[in-house]
Order: C-alpha cells, then sequence, then structure tokens
C-alpha cells in the first residue's frame, strides 16, 4: 500500500540536501549567538492565567511551543520542552515551562512533524492519555508511541471540547510549509496551522510554521473574529532559500492585516539557530514593522518566554 503523499499541497519545494548546506553556512557565530540570547527575558514559574475566568490568551512558552487560553479550554502547541533539538545545537534560551509544571491540558495540537516543532522526549514526559490532535496520517506516529486519543485532521476540519459557557472549536487550517522527520517521510504527513474559537466566535490563531500566501485570506475569511494571533516572525534568512517556507517580520505584520487581527504574539524566534539572521533581529524588526504600519505598540503582545497576556 502506497503511503499518503502530500507534495500536491505544497506552494513550492522546500530545501534540497545544497540549499540546506547553503543554509548552515549562513548561522551566526554560536558565540554571538549565545551572547545575544542572554538579552531575551525570560521568567520560568510566572503565573498563568485561571482558565475558570473564560478570557482568551496565550502564553509563550519559547520557540513555537505556547498555551492558548480559550473560554476555560487549554491547549498546548507545538511543545518543545527538552533541551536541545536533532540538528541543532542545545536551547540558546530555556522554556518558559517543564512538561512538570504545565497546567492541566485539554489537548496538544501539533502543526507539523519537524523537529523544532514536535519533539519525542517532550511527548515521552506527557500521560498517554493526553489528547492529540495533528494533521492527516499523523496517528500511527503517536500511538506508536502510546498515546491512545489521537486526532487526524484535514485542513478546514474540526473537533470540539467543552468550554464554559460551550463548545470551544479546534480547527486544523492550511499554512504554507511542508512536512518531514525522515529521508524517507517527505510531506507524508500533512502541516497547518490552529483557530481555537469560543462559543461567543471570538478565536486564537496560531499560524505553526508557514510562509505568507493565499491561504491568509481564506483563513481570515472563514474566521472573521481572531483576537489574538501567534505568528512565526524568525528562521527567514538568507530569503532566496527560505521565502517559501517562512514568512520574515516584515510579512508576518501584513498577515496580521490579512487576518484583521488586532494583537500578534510573535513567536519562532530565539530558542534556536534555524537559519541566517543574528538571534535579536527577528523581534527587532517585528517592532520596527509594527511601528512602521501604524498600529498601536499595546497590541504587539511581544512576550518574555513563559509570559502570558490575556484579554
Amino acid at each position: 500500500m502506497t503511503a499518503p503523499d502530500f507534495r500536491h499541497r505544497l506552494s513550492s519545494e522546500p530545501l534540497g540536501p545544497w540549499g540546506a548546506l547553503r543554509l548552515w553556512w549562513t548561522y551566526p557565530d554560536d558565540a554571538d549567538a549565545r551572547r545575544d540570547a542572554a538579552r531575551i527575558p525570560v521568567t520560568p514559574g510566572a503565573e498563568l492565567p485561571d482558565p475558570a475566568s473564560g478570557r482568551l490568551g496565550v502564553t509563550w512558552l519559547g520557540h513555537a511551543s505556547a498555551l492558548l487560553w480559550v473560554d476555560g479550554v487549554t491547549v498546548l502547541v507545538d511543545p518543545v520542552l527538552s533541551p536541545g533539538i536533532p540538528g541543532a545545537a542545545k536551547r540558546l534560551t530555556p522554556p518558559g515551562r517543564t512538561v512538570a509544571e504545565l497546567p492541566r491540558i485539554d489537548a496538544v495540537l501539533i502543526s507539523h512533524d519537524h523537529y523544532d516543532h514536535l519533539d519525542v522526549r517532550t511527548l515521552g514526559a506527557l500521560p498517554r492519555s493526553t489528547r492529540i490532535l495533528a494533521g492527516l496520517n499523523s496517528a500511527a506516529f503517536f500511538r506508536a508511541r502510546g498515546f491512545t486519543d489521537v486526532v487526524e485532521l484535514d485542513w478546514w476540519e474540526s473537533v470540539g471540547v467543552a468550554g464554559l459557557s460551550g463548545e470551544v472549536r479546534i480547527e486544523f487550517v492550511p499554512a504554507r510549509h511542508w512536512s518531514r522527520r525522515t529521508v524517507t517521510d517527505y510531506c507524508h504527513r500533512l502541516w497547518g496551522g490552529w483557530v481555537v474559537t469560543a462559543p461567543d466566535g471570538r478565536a486564537v490563531h496560531h499560524a505553526g510554521d508557514s510562509a505568507a500566501g493565499p491561504h491568509v485570506a481564506r483563513i481570515a475569511a472563514r474566521h472573521r473574529r481572531i483576537e489574538i494571533a501567534a505568528l512565526p516572525v524568525g528562521a527567514y534568512a538568507p530569503r532566496e532559500l527560505l521565502r517559501t517556507v517562512h514568512m520574515d517580520p516584515a510579512e508576518a505584520v501584513k498577515v496580521a492585516e490579512t487576518l484583521g487581527v488586532r494583537r500578534v504574539v510573535p513567536v519562532h524566534w530565539g530558542t534556536f539557530v534555524l537559519s541566517g539572521e543574528p538571534v535579536l533581529e527577528p523581534i527587532e524588526a517585528t517592532r520596527r514593522a509594527w511601528a512602521r504600519a501604524g498600529r498601536d505598540r499595546d497590541d504587539l503582545w511581544d512576550l518574555p518566554i513563559g509570559g502570558s497576556r490575556t484579554l
């Protein structure tokens, strides 16, 4: 039986071996990266929102890992809380929380299978009864590791979770990216982002890992009340290699405008060296692009690692 293949959903081909080698040569010096990372604020053990408040919010745990809070439902997105990942040096900054320090989780949402978004060491520390939501053809990966409640979703499919005031919907939405963990499973698992919607229609969006593209307008047309978006702003240089798989800070601000979202949490920066830009450049460039766009500074939720904000 032929394994599923989602290459027909690619907007363009990702890096091949020579592209990956060229990318590696652009990496900043490790000493420079660690010097810059020492300036990134980290607040381990900071107070978390109270789910019983029913508020919408985000806690940034470092890189793309985040807790989303929606009407009493708490979901954990792309948890990578271990000391390092294959293909990169050890973390530049510690995670905002260890697995033992996490609150009660209603579901874990996995955007795609790249090592900086799907970490088996972090997953291995979670109870095997934890509900896992991921893209098509992902269930076997998690079930092989003992997880018993795994749901595969295609783009635009959703599941419901009981919130404080009704059903919270968790929907898998498109992203412009790709998937692979080994040399033999290229694009075998579907990638995407997430929109978590409260019963009153307000939503929180986590884009996973994505370049800008026409999918953003489709998400905006379907979800007209996204109040907060966690958007990736790092791992974008050099642009000739990465523009088709990662958005840069200026594009992230334009994506926010297309989504019609007021508040943005910049993620996917400050944790691992995965590309050529200096470690602090993503957040500094995001702040500049935000100001150039004339957006309210208070709506850029540039959280410390471990920090939270709620509505």
